[in-house]
């Protein structure tokens, strides 16, 4: 029977410290899949056509290891911190499920290619260092689907099973249990899914599986001692995320507060329902009855590779926030925004080195490039506007030959339509003489004429906050079409009426 909805919870869940620990799948950037050559391009494929014997466990098979599965671990190990195993080796984990076509799965255990490592996060302005325990390699399930009719979790009268993303390359990430809210966990994964895509490690799509997340959370007893751990799967976005763990929260503080206790499960997030449910007993280790997988040579990766990877790291999310502040004089809130993406970083460099002033080009591409994009669901990669015509675009705003509305224009005009930046502003009608001198007293003169009661208001002193003056002022720059000078027109102004 389900629990209760989330709405349902009460002020008990702020009693106990809570503590949260995450295991986070990332899919990796291969072709291939991890033991053999079928395609990982899964998405979409009609089911079971991706496989071969090998990844279908017939017998008599044997794995070959994907080196560039190694390299990209590797690589994701070093941007969490982590230390390179020059020795590793994989393990059968056994268990009895249909989307394992060997009955047991090939993952690293006790060896692993990266121990240790952290990640800094930030939720609402608090930094905190999240520890990783370790980072291995393993191979992904198959899927399942259950059909039923009105698309719940429970129900179904039979299963299918495609074997298609069974193989594919995944590097699991376990953190330590240092996570104290869903906010945290939130940024946690934020943070990983930014250093995958820097990294070209992964794609990090939640959506289409690319990155998963299972959830440990338990609620410390009274002398400080951890409580019973319970795991949660089925969190498809950074929202289920949050909310299922919000949920379980709240229902393990009724459990408790009613006497009862935690059993030690394993639990899915209902979407739909925005519940938790109880899927099967949490196993141990012992349960999957590891062992040595005598079919694959252990993974050697000598000093000189490791040494070659390092090499071979781009600038990091983090270490490109602190140079875009210290180079070009940005503060928190832009470099956050301009570093969330590395295309969009990017993007923003080669319109620096095209001409364009740090401080307006950052302006610009957070605001306007931005808002374009996310009206017409475009990638920065995809953005017709190239990074010098955005440039020549902010030198004119920049030397006054056009304001900066008529510019927004412009760019919407250059986001839409395959012409030039000359032709734009030639269109735009903006290439007349700007309005100055005699020629915009005059327009101030018609906007004081129109507004009697707003010029008294001015004129008696009792626009304090200057609220009226900047009516008129966007009334000036509204007639004109922007081709005036916002200083110029507010000087034009305050001078009519003596403000």
């Amino acid at each position: 029977m389900a629990d209760s909805p989330l709405s349902s919870k009460n002020s008990a869940a702020a009693k106990r410290p809570v503590v949260i620990g995450l295991e986070v799948h990332i899919q990796l950037n291969t072709k291939t899949k991890l033991f053999c050559p079928c395609s990982t391009d899964y998405i979409g494929r009609t089911p079971n056509t991706n496989v071969c014997p090998i990844c279908l466990a017939v017998p008599g098979t044997l794995p070959l290891l994907n080196d560039l599965a190694v390299a990209l671990g590797s690589r994701m190990g070093l941007g969490l911190h982590c230390e390179i195993q020059n020795y590793s080796n994989f393990h059968r984990k056994n268990y009895f499920y249909p989307d394992l076509s060997k009955a047991y799965q090939i993952t690293q255990y006790g060896l692993t290619i990266a121990v240790g490592g952290y990640i800094d996060i930030e939720p609402e302005g608090r930094p905190k260092r999240v520890r990783v325990h370790h980072l291995h390699l393993e191979e992904d399930a198959g899927k399942l689907v259950h059909p039923t009719a009105d698309g719940r979790l429970t129900g179904a009268a039979y299963s299918l099973v495609d074997y298609n993303r069974g193989g594919v390359p995944l590097s699991e990430i376990v953190s330590e249990p240092d996570m104290s809210s869903p906010a945290e966990a939130r940024d946690y994964v934020i943070r990983l899914r930014q250093l995958a895509r820097y990294l070209d490690v992964s794609d990090g799509e939640m959506e289409s599986g690319s990155l998963r997340v299972d959830a440990n959370i338990s609620l410390s007893n009274p002398d400080g001692s951890l409580g019973t751990r319970v795991e949660i799967k089925n969190m498809n976005s950074l929202k289920s995320l949050e909310r299922a763990l919000e949920y379980e929260i709240s229902r393990q503080n009724k459990v408790l507060d009613s006497g009862g206790r935690i059993v030690q499960e394993t639990r899915l997030w209902d979407d739909a329902e925005e519940v938790t449910r109880s899927m099967r007993s949490k196993e141990t280790a012992s349960d999957y009855r590891y062992y040595p997988e005598m079919d694959l040579a252990p993974i050697v990766i000598t000093d000189e590779q490791i040494e070659d990877f390092k090499r071979a790291m781009p600038e990091l999310p983090w270490e490109k926030r602190e140079r875009f502040a210290r180079e070009f004089g940005l503060s928190g809130e832009e470099v956050a925004i301009l570093t969330e993406q590395k295309e969009l970083a990017r993007y923003y460099e080669e319109t620096i080195a095209a001409g364009a002033p740090p401080a307006r080009a950052a302006n610009w591409v957070r605001m306007e490039v931005l808002r374009v994009l996310n009206e017409t669901g475009t990638s920065i990669s995809d953005f017709p506007l190239g990074p010098s015509v955005l440039a020549e675009l902010v030198k004119k705003v920049e030397s006054k030959e056009l304001s900066s509305t008529i510019a927004k224009d412009i760019l919407d005009t250059l986001s839409r339509e395959d012409i030039t930046l000359d032709e734009a502003v030639k269109r735009s009608g903006a290439s007349a003489v700007r309005l100055t001198g005699c020629l915009l007293d005059e327009v101030v003169d018609r906007i004081c004429a129109a507004n009697p009661g707003v010029v008294e208001t001015i004129k008696s002193g009792r626009d304090k906050k200057g609220g009226k003056m900047k009516f008129l002022q966007g009334l000036v720059m509204k007639e004109t079409r922007g081709q005036a000078d916002p200083s110029e027109a507010a000087g034009s102004l305050s001078k009519k009426l003596g403000a």
